[in-house]
């Protein structure tokens, strides 16, 4: 069975439908890889967006949207005395930093949604894993990938201690798309598509 959508539409031109009541969102980033299209899609359904970053990650992105000018490393300053419906994290790697803006943000927004990681998995090798799996734990990592689902895992904790009931956890796979500087994915999709002979790791 198929199912057709008229060109003109929202959702066959992939943007969303407006909500009912327009939200007032904080976004931690906000002008990096996953942050633009977060602003975009918020905008796009009629909600107030709010950015706080340290202003030097393309900070000409979105003139029309509030800016906030901090650091979430030790100058929260500007983030006081506001309310917002919900704010999202994407950015947060190191716990301590995270609790101090979860602890910060706790009675000023009605939910906290924290973007960690399905590394955050102590056995990744296990396949459809809910929520319920057992996360890894920090220790002294040989290099700094090793040790960034254990720390994540901690920063999930200390949103939900900061926000009881009022935070959400998201654990995506890898992100790519539009904006991905890092092209650890969208490299080999390119290259296999063009064909021929590729030089790619072997079974571990």
């Amino acid at each position: 069975m198929g199912l057709g959508l008229a060109p003109g539409t929202a959702a066959a031109r992939g943007l969303p439908n407006r909500r009912s009541r327009a939200l007032r969102i904080l976004i931690l980033g906000g002008t990096g890889f996953i942050g633009p299209h977060q602003v975009r899609y918020a905008l796009e359904r009629g909600h107030t967006v709010t950015l706080f970053n340290r202003g030097r990650t393309n900070p000409h992105l979105f003139p029309g949207v509030e800016k906030l000018v901090g650091d979430r490393d030790g100058d929260l300053d500007a983030l006081r005395g506001r309310e917002w419906d919900a704010v999202l994290d994407n950015s947060g790697f190191e716990p301590l930093i995270v609790r101090d803006s979860a602890q910060l943000l706790s009675g000023s927004v009605g939910q906290y949604l924290f973007v960690s990681t399905q590394s955050v998995y102590a056995e990744r090798s296990i396949i459809d894993q809910d929520e319920s799996g057992a996360v890894g734990r920090p220790g002294i990592p040989e290099d700094q990938w090793e040790g960034y689902g254990p720390l994540k895992a901690l920063c999930e904790r200390e949103v939900q201690r900061a926000l009881p009931g009022g935070s959400t956890i998201v654990r995506p796979p890898v992100i790519v798309g539009p904006g991905d500087a890092s092209d650890r994915f969208t490299y080999w999709v390119d290259r296999v598509h063009r064909g021929g002979e590729v030089l790619a790791p072997g079974a571990p």
